[in-house]
């Protein structure tokens, strides 16, 4: 009894003086610079927006400012990420001529992109969507202003290719929105319909869209009645035109979806969980609430700026410092952090966008003054 006690006794020491296991180290990509060739034209400051990639193609697509402020469409293309080539942008519109472009999608090997400027009486965003041409040129695809603008209308957000066409995510006054098109000539605005309007279970709000094995996907928020809160909320489509909503589990926290990728079979979604941010995972079995990750401690803790599946996980780039706005995950329940090449920056004239494919990813900055582009190849994981 005494050898028993006396074992019992080493046994509970070494569980109550025993070292906790040292923290993974970050990973640390080797990040290189890239230079973005200066598109045809007047020179002036590049204005980078968005990144996207697809089918051994890569995309970066904004704008040109001219020393008197005016702006005109830019966009580049690789194969590698490393080298880069300047499309030739066609504008069909007086207004498309000024266009920021400022998402972009990809599908097939081939960008589509969301553009607008301001104008008219009252200022009002005009937006037009661009399509990439068989002879690489990037065209205007003017639309009447009903379909992005007009009184219901509050933002035109990201666009995502897949094998039905296009989707773009935006919201209206009657609620979340979206736009489809099969081959991205004609977009059809789908709002006021059952899932996205708002109705008795509160106002939602589309954030970021994919397509899917079935379809497409948007994420974002309910606003419930009587709350200041808000839930996170996907809604799932077969074909862009009617869309069912589902609420997903918060642990009774302040949450929304801020991106959504597919990864594999898997769909990875990212946002706001409280104080920090979280992740939601996807499944055959549906969806269920995953790993949280950094956020806590920043100025805008839960801002997610860019969302991209690489090397068979997802890679989150969030506002923070450089060593803590980059966060990577083989399953989206463990989250380990990436150093990236810059720390990234916050506030509304701010831009962030990542791009990912195979083991490469694809890191774009504009801190509202300066516009710079990293690339990185290797290993994603802890140290």
């Amino acid at each position: 009894m005494a050898v028993l006690g006396l074992t019992a006794l080493l046994l509970a020491g070494c569980r109550t003086t025993g070292h906790a296991a040292p923290a993974p180290r970050p990973a640390r990509p080797a990040w290189q610079p890239v230079t973005l060739p200066a598109p045809p034209g007047a020179p002036g400051r590049l204005q980078l927006r968005d990144a996207a990639a697809c089918a051994g193609r890569w995309f970066v697509v904004g704008a040109v400012v001219d020393a008197a402020g005016g702006t005109r469409p830019a966009a580049w293309s690789s194969a590698d990420a490393t080298a880069w080539t300047a499309l030739r942008p066609v504008p069909r519109s007086p207004y498309g001529a000024e266009n920021v472009l400022t998402a972009a999608g990809c599908r097939d090997g081939r960008l589509a992109a969301v553009g607008g400027k301001s104008g008219g009486v009252h200022g009002n965003p005009r937006i037009s969507t661009w399509r990439q041409g068989a002879d690489g040129s990037l065209v205007e695809v003017p639309a009447e202003f009903e379909v992005f603008g007009g009184p219901d209308a509050v933002n035109v957000g990201r666009i995502a290719g897949g094998p039905r066409g296009w989707l773009i995510t935006g919201n209206r006054a009657t609620g979340a929105a979206a736009w489809v098109s099969a081959d991205g000539t004609d977009f059809r605005l789908v709002s006021g319909v059952p899932g996205l309007a708002t109705d008795a279970a509160g106002r939602p709000w589309a954030a970021d869209g994919t397509a899917t094995a079935s379809g497409w996907l948007l994420v974002g928020s309910v606003l419930p009645s009587g709350r200041t809160g808000v839930d996170p909320a996907v809604w799932s489509s077969p074909d862009g035109r009617t869309w069912r909503r589902a609420a997903l589990p918060a642990a009774g926290v302040d949450a929304d979806l801020q991106r959504v990728v597919r990864v594999g079979e898997r769909t990875v979604a990212v946002g706001r969980r409280g104080d920090g941010l979280g992740a939601w995972l996807g499944e055959d079995a549906g969806w269920r609430a995953a790993g949280g990750f950094g956020g806590a401690g920043t100025d805008r803790p839960g801002r997610v700026w860019g969302l991209a599946a690489v090397a068979g996980g997802a890679l989150a780039v969030v506002a923070g410092g450089a060593a803590t706005a980059g966060w990577f995950s083989a399953d989206g329940v463990g989250w380990s952090s990436v150093v990236l090449p810059v720390a990234v920056p916050t506030g509304s004239d701010r831009t962030v966008a990542v791009a990912g494919a195979g083991e490469a990813a694809l890191l774009v900055v504009d801190d509202g003054s300066r516009a710079a582009v990293w690339s990185a190849l290797g290993s994603w994981g802890p140290g």
